[in-house]
């Protein structure tokens, strides 16, 4: 059974810190097609009402919270290295650091994941709502840039369900290796009793 789990350890801290690496890169290519769209629509960035095309500011609306996303990224992958700095990924028996690392590693992901869905969904509804697609696709379709996909938008679906998913293997692995650490010491306390 420790060879299963221990197995299953070592998958769940590489899958976290593939999905800390992708809510980097999607930090970093959501506002791409905002900013090849919309950019251009605000000549003034101190004037964010006197744009070319209705509710173009949504791009400049989502670089605070853009950049709170890539820092929360940054902060995701490093928190997923403290599962190999504690050994969390070889160690047969788990101490207090280790559950320390996965407990960190869970809540950080939950977190960020929680915030972001209800950032972006905000920030989808209004790029639906606000922009002049119709204005925006006579400016654009000569250049040939024009998009009004929201596929970013429907992408942190896919990125956050990762962390989730993530989040809830580390602490369903800590239970597991808690019942196997708790087995195992029974186990041994009989073997001395007998003996």
């Amino acid at each position: 059974m420790y060879k299963k789990q221990m197995s299953l350890q070592r998958i769940i801290c590489l899958l976290s810190i593939i999905a800390s690496a992708a809510v980097f890169i999607y930090s970093l290519g959501m506002l791409t097609d905002l900013f090849d769209t919309l950019y251009s629509m605000i000549p003034d960035p101190d004037d964010l009402d006197a744009s070319r095309v209705a509710g173009a500011r949504i791009y400049y609306d989502m670089q605070g919270f853009n950049h709170n996303l890539l820092l929360s990224s940054i902060g995701m992958i490093l928190l997923s290295c403290l599962l190999y700095i504690t050994n969390t990924h070889v160690r047969r028996k788990y101490y207090i650091g280790n559950f320390a690392a996965t407990a960190v590693n869970a809540a950080a992901g939950i977190a960020v994941s929680v915030w972001a869905h209800i950032e972006i969904s905000a920030f989808r509804n209004q790029y639906l709502t606000t922009v002049d697609f119709a204005a925006l696709e006579r400016r654009l379709s000569r250049i040939g840039t024009y998009t009004d996909s929201p596929f970013w938008f429907d992408l942190h679906w896919a990125v956050f369900a990762l962390c989730l998913l993530v989040s809830f293997l580390l602490v369903a692995n800590a239970i597991w290796k808690v019942r196997l650490m708790r087995d195992e010491k029974s186990l041994l306390q009989a073997g001395k009793a007998v003996s």
